[in-house]
C-alpha cells in the first residue's frame, strides 16, 4: 500500500508543558517474546488473569473485563527518548486495540500522553497534554476533575481518523520512535506513517497500556520491544 508520510505541526494551544520533572531511572531496554522465559513480573497487570494469559508464545487477551473498559495490560517503563514496537493480531471480526503511552504530565504527576487507536478501518491519534488552566479550550471533558497529585487538567486533542485497512485477521507491526518533542509512528513499516511534534512528548515515559476489545476470540500480542534512543545532541555529535 502506498505510504502516506505527513508531518503535523505543533499546536500553540498545547504548549503548556512546563519542563522536565524528576530524572528518569535507568532507561528500559527489553524484548519480550512471550516464550519459555516469559517474566510476568515485568508487567503491572497480573498475568495470567481471567482475560489474559500466555499461550503458544503470544500474549492472548479476550472477553470482557466486567468493568467500564475492555481488558487492559500495563507495562511500566522508564526513559525519555525511546523506541517502542510490538505486533498484534485479531482472532475474530470487529473490535479494536488502543495503545497508550503514559508519562510525566509536567506538573508532578503521571497521566496519558499519546493514544494510538488501532481500529479495523483506520488509525486515530489522540494527544493528552495538561494545563493548570481549568478553562483551557482543549479541556473537552469538563466533568473530569484535575489530577489529585499535580492539580493539572487533561487536555484532549483528537486528530482525524485516517484510513488504513486492518480488517484481515493478520499480524500487524506498530512502531513509535520518540526523540525530543517528536514521535515517528509506523504501521507495517509503510502502510501508515506519521510524524507528530508536541511539547509534552519530551517528558519521561512511565507506562505502556494496551486496551483490547477483541471479543470472545480475542487479540494476540507478540514481539514487544522497548529500547532507549540517543538524544538528538548525541546523534548529531561526532
Amino acid at each position: 500500500m502506498k505510504s502516506h508520510m505527513k508531518t503535523l505541526p505543533i499546536l500553540g494551544a498545547l504548549l503548556v508543558f512546563t519542563g522536565c520533572q524528576s530524572p528518569a531511572a535507568e532507561s528500559t531496554d527489553l524484548h519480550e517474546t512471550f516464550g519459555p522465559g516469559f517474566d510476568a513480573k515485568r508487567f503491572t497487570t497480573p498475568i495470567p488473569n481471567k482475560n489474559t494469559s500466555v499461550r503458544e508464545g503470544v500474549l492472548w487477551t479476550r472477553g470482557e473485563s466486567g468493568g467500564k473498559y475492555p481488558p487492559m495490560v500495563y507495562l511500566p517503563v522508564e526513559g525519555r527518548d525511546m523506541t517502542i514496537s510490538f505486533r498484534y493480531r485479531h482472532l475474530g471480526d470487529g473490535g479494536w486495540l488502543w495503545f497508550f503511552v503514559d508519562g510525566d504530565d509536567g506538573f508532578g504527576s503521571v497521566d496519558h500522553m499519546l493514544r494510538v487507536k488501532l481500529l479495523r478501518h483506520g488509525v486515530q491519534l489522540q494527544v493528552d497534554a495538561h494545563s493548570k488552566d481549568p478553562h483551557h479550550p482543549l479541556r473537552q471533558k469538563q466533568e473530569r476533575p484535575a489530577d489529585p497529585v499535580s492539580g493539572a487538567c487533561r487536555l484532549n486533542e483528537f486528530l482525524p481518523l485516517e484510513q488504513a485497512d486492518l480488517t484481515r485477521n493478520e499480524w500487524h507491526t506498530v512502531k513509535l520512535v520518540f526523540t525530543g518533542e517528536t514521535v515517528v509512528l509506523a504501521l507495517d513499516d509503510t502502510k501508515w506513517t506519521r510524524t507528530l511534534a508536541r511539547a509534552n512528548f519530551n517528558a519521561a515515559k512511565r507506562k505502556l497500556l494496551w486496551m483490547q476489545n477483541g471479543g470472545a476470540l480475542g487479540l494476540e500480542l507478540d514481539d514487544l520491544r522497548v529500547a532507549p534512543n540517543a538524544p538528538p545532541s548525541q546523534k548529531s555529535s561526532k
